[in-house]
């Protein structure tokens, strides 16, 4: 196609145009478009002929045009970079490292946010005894904290105790013994047992809101308390306690369904599936504030009195049971 020069230099592309020898359908003297040319041209003259409002340029309006269209030609011309070396090269995108996640909660299945309900256990775990929901936990693969573990702690005392007391999670000495509070905190937890003529193997069944250690030992995620607590719904059954004392501020909240703090849930009676919870301090932070272990004795006291009430509602003589003291 042969165009009048003219044209070529009012719309500013003539740098873009090269001159030809002459031929039987151009007369000398007239420039003739190399083929993908004439299609930008094309584009070009359709975008001149559409109303346009621009912002004011300090460049003259050749100049303009020929930036362009020189554009427009570039546009078509075939990528020479390899496949995806747009993406790869892109200077906004840090790629995190393939690790970065590990500790991240395993919420695929369940939201952030749900009801411990959402989180269904198997239909017969409710009916599981002793020995087969301890072989459940152990195999347990419900959240991802059992990637990490050394062992599930599961539970231990009387199985038929009046008191249960429940912890938070395994810190590292209970993920490598596989017993709930050892160390110092539980010599502490067994002192305190014994000032209420209680013990582990005597009328006293220990158990934690979750059986696996959790990463550097964090608060565990919600969906990981959702995915566990049936476990603890089925202790909580087969012990059938007459009271529980909630140890700390996470296994409080854990079971009680909130986000109160622990002085606002200390001094009350509160219930679990029926069963009455006392508030106290964890253990391993009285051994961090010694001038609170006054207000954890109040709290113990409260759940013995707490206790004494449940056996008079059921008729038992005090003397008849062992912690009754």
């Amino acid at each position: 196609m042969a165009l009048d020069e003219s044209l070529i230099e009012e719309l500013g592309i003539g740098p873009m145009w090269v001159r030809r020898q002459a031929t039987s359908t151009a007369p000398s003297g007239v420039l003739v478009a190399e083929a993908p040319l004439v299609e930008a041209l094309a584009v070009e003259a359709s975008v001149a002929e559409a109303p346009l409002v621009e912002a004011p340029v300090t460049e003259a309006p050749a100049r303009v045009k020929t930036v362009r269209a020189a554009e427009t030609v570039k546009a078509m011309e075939p990528s020479r970079e390899p496949p995806g070396a747009a993406r790869d090269a892109s200077p906004d995108f840090d790629a995190p490292p393939l690790d970065a996640y590990d500790d991240l909660p395993w919420t695929d299945d369940i939201p952030v946010h749900a009801e411990p309900a959402i989180a269904q256990a198997p239909d017969d775990i409710h009916t599981l005894d002793w020995d087969a929901l301890a072989a459940r936990v152990a195999d347990c693969q419900r959240c991802r904290l059992c990637e990490r573990r050394t062992n599930t702690v599961f539970g231990v005392g009387d199985r038929e105790a009046d008191w249960m007391l429940i912890g938070e999670a395994p810190g590292e000495n209970e993920d490598k013994q596989g017993e709930p509070f050892v160390g110092q905190a539980g010599k502490l937890l067994d002192n305190m047992l014994r000032a209420l003529a209680l013990s582990r193997q005597s009328n006293v069944y220990i158990a934690n809101v979750i059986k696996c250690r959790p990463p550097g030992n964090r608060n565990p995620e919600l969906d990981e308390v959702a995915r566990c607590e049936p476990y603890l719904q089925r202790q909580v059954e087969l012990v059938k306690p007459k009271v529980i004392v909630a140890m700390g501020r996470f296994a409080a909240q854990s079971l009680l369904k909130n986000e109160a703090s622990i002085a606002s849930m200390r001094g009350r009676v509160h219930a679990y599936r029926g069963v009455p919870v006392i508030v106290t301090y964890h253990p391993a932070y009285l051994l961090r504030s010694l001038q609170d272990k006054a207000k954890a004795w109040a709290d113990l006291s409260l759940a013995r009195t707490t206790y004494r009430d449940a056996l008079a509602a059921l008729g038992v003589e005090q003397g008849a049971e062992q912690g009754g003291n």
